[in-house]
């Protein structure tokens, strides 16, 4: 640590100079625009920036500016997110961007304070958004980050843990230039994600000089995992006239999106027309879909019938879409459903 403290700034200089000459041409990377990287920040958690891409570029050809989002509405904004998970980032960017327009007159905060009270928004994002747009010298921590810090200053604490989270956010602080943070920051990423990589690629580091890691590929340190709790889900699947039937959630997960019914709510038959295996924080679920032992009416606003068409157009949760075509297939082979397969 104390190499590296004492030649901070030629350790700035190396890592910028890395930086502009490896670093990814990445569309929120083009802009200064606060909405476009809050957007580009709420998408990118625990998401890989390949997924992201696309979605970012449509989310932001439809809401263009923080007005537009604000003004959408809730079935519209979670059809965009489909398919990026987590659905609980897109209900808080859009209350955010609401926040935004109705107390601040669209403006976005200046102060990491106001940004912290913006709905969803933790420490690392408040950060991001400010540094990026602003070049605010605020110290920002995400998963590349850590493993960099972890490593450069041989961080023999968990990182998941108080303590060693409060330790790498330190060093982030004790970092931060003078100016130019929003480059700085994004190069210490951009490390992390190329080069200091789980496996780190330490022979093409470009500030290996400065690092104090002697066992690089053992850090950074974590706490042992939680154990995958497995569970069981049960939905049915009924048609009639060329529609089934889907149900809006009212309650997380996946408030607002629509899904194949309960099964608890319904009789069915004996055995599932399909399972099908998905994984959600420390769950590993078995979605098994049944068909209905006939055709059933809908029970009030929750439930509707659709056609596939209308269906695409509905926020439905990846594992229920996923489901819901297997289901279709299935009973296409069996002659039991005239849907035609569109997902």
């Amino acid at each position: 640590m104390a190499a590296l403290t004492r030649k901070t700034g030629v350790f700035e200089k190396t890592l910028r100079a890395w930086f502009r000459r490896n670093a990814r041409d990445l569309p929120w990377r083009q802009t200064r625009d606060p909405y476009a990287i809050l957007v580009s920040e709420f998408m990118l958690q625990q998401t890989q920036v390949v997924t992201v891409i696309p979605y970012f570029e449509r989310w932001m050809a439809r809401f263009p500016d923080v007005e537009a989002l604000a003004a959408a509405g809730d079935e519209e904004v979670l059809g965009m997110w489909q398919g990026l998970g987590y659905y609980s980032r897109a209900r808080n960017l859009h209350r955010t961007a609401g926040v935004i327009v109705e107390e601040h007159g669209g403006r976005f905060p200046d102060t990491i304070e106001a940004m912290r009270r913006l709905p969803g928004l933790g420490d690392y994002t408040a950060g991001a958004v400010l540094t990026f747009s602003r070049d605010v010298a605020t110290p920002i921590v995400d998963a590349n980050i850590a493993r960099v810090l972890a490593r450069l200053f041989n961080v023999l604490l968990p990182i998941d843990v108080t303590e060693g989270r409060r330790r790498i956010w330190q060093l982030a602080e004790l970092l931060q230039p003078a100016t130019a943070a929003g480059e700085f920051n994004g190069a210490l990423m951009e490390l992390g994600a190329l080069i200091c990589l789980p496996k780190p690629r330490c022979e093409e580091c470009p500030v290996r000089v400065f690092c104090d890691a002697k066992e690089p590929e053992k850090l950074p340190m974590k706490r042992a995992r939680v154990a995958v709790t497995r569970k069981t889900e049960r939905s049915f699947f009924t048609e009639k006239d060329g529609r089934f039937l889907l149900h809006q959630r009212i309650v997380n997960p996946w408030k607002g999106m629509w899904v194949l019914p309960p099964l608890d709510l319904r009789a069915a038959e004996d055995e599932p027309l399909v399972n099908h295996v998905y994984s959600i924080t420390r769950y590993r679920v078995t979605l098994e879909v049944f068909r209905a032992a006939e055709p059933l009416q809908s029970t009030g606003p929750v439930e509707r019938w659709v056609t596939v068409d209308e269906a695409v157009r509905l926020p439905m949760p990846s594992p229920h879409r996923r489901a819901l075509e297997k289901v279709i297939s299935f009973c296409q082979r069996e002659g039991r459903s005239s849907q035609r397969l569109l997902f």
